[in-house]
């Protein structure tokens, strides 16, 4: 079998339940399609990366169900008696928009059932925690709208919150991690927030040269590009070369610049073809600030976010290899 078609092949086979009974599955001619779009010198190399990344970095519904069942026995987290624990533990459903909690909490009651034969609806009749639980934390607003009216509204006077989340990016957590306590200690209450996830990925500006996040090392020499940069009235941070990460989401300094530079250069690219996009909606992903984006390459089963660099969602006319689902 040709390499290429291989290629195909294994990415749609990575990301074959994505959006499951919403879309129709991935298939080596939906890939094809999408990297079509790209110079054709580069569409190898960049399916080459992706194959690697997305094994890493794509959480299957089966993976994201494994995490959480380890949770339900973890005894870090729910001690030696399990079932009992979480008999007192109230979950939150809190979330402002969107269906990722919901989703998420019908998951865990699914982890729930399996060990202890109850669901989190059948819990935290006199709480002795409160679990907050999403897909993942990106920039942390979310999280901190969400837990910041409740402390203001429902909240106890002290309570223990367990934040679960698949994955969490460092500079999101922090943010809202510090948000949340002002606002605990603005209301007079005592709160302990504890942070679970299956993958943290760094993304902290003073960590950009060992980032786990799309950081280009130089601006592609593309007219476009440049402009956009120096449109946005800031010097960008670059990278320093020479890593691939803490979590070695990608597979050399030489493939993960590969994808920096072509996706910045074609979300530049998608930006100009696109009317429907925002200003927040930089090249390599959603971000207020004046950057050149986000850079996850974290996708899920159920969506893929916008924090994702466009050339994997943006639609209309692009093509996107993860049709996105919005709120």
């Amino acid at each position: 079998m040709p390499e290429r078609d291989r290629l195909l092949q294994s990415i749609a086979a990575t990301v074959a339940d994505y959006r499951l009974g919403e879309l129709a599955s991935p298939s080596p001619q939906h890939v094809d399609q999408w990297i079509q779009q790209f110079p054709v010198l580069v569409q190898q190399p960049i399916l080459t990366e992706l194959e690697h990344v997305l094994a890493k970095t794509y959480f299957t519904k089966a993976k994201v169900l494994a995490f959480l069942s380890s949770l339900v026995t973890n005894a870090k987290l729910a001690g030696a008696d399990p079932c009992s624990f979480w008999r007192g533990v109230k979950f939150l459903k809190i979330q402002g928009g969107g269906n990722s909690q919901s989703e998420m909490l019908q998951l865990f009651s699914e982890a729930l059932y399996g060990h202890c034969g109850f669901t989190v609806d059948q819990c935290g009749e006199n709480p002795t925690a409160y679990l907050y639980l999403d897909d993942v934390i990106f920039s942390g607003g979310r999280i901190r709208t969400d837990l910041t009216a409740w402390i203001n509204q429902t909240a106890p006077a002290t309570a223990t919150v367990h934040v679960v989340t698949i994955g969490e990016h460092s500079l999101g957590t922090w943010y809202a991690n510090k948000e949340i306590r002002s606002a605990a200690t603005a209301a007079n209450k005592t709160l302990q927030i504890k942070w679970w996830r299956a993958v943290e990925i760094e993304n902290r500006r003073s960590h950009t040269d060992v980032s786990d996040v799309l950081r280009p090392t130089v601006i592609p020499n593309d007219a476009a590009t440049q402009a956009y940069v120096e449109n946005l009235g800031y010097p960008p941070v670059l990278r320093t070369p020479g890593s691939v990460g803490g979590r070695h989401f990608f597979s050399s300094e030489q493939g993960r610049s590969l994808l920096e530079q072509e996706f910045l250069k074609v979300g530049v690219y998608i930006r100009s073809i696109c009317p429907n996009l925002g200003v927040y909606q930089r090249p390599l992903g959603n971000m207020v600030l004046k950057t050149t984006g986000f850079g996850s390459m974290i996708v899920t089963f159920r969506n893929c976010p916008n924090n994702a660099p466009l050339a994997l969602w943006a639609g209309n006319p692009w093509y996107p290899l993860f049709r996105r689902k919005t709120n």
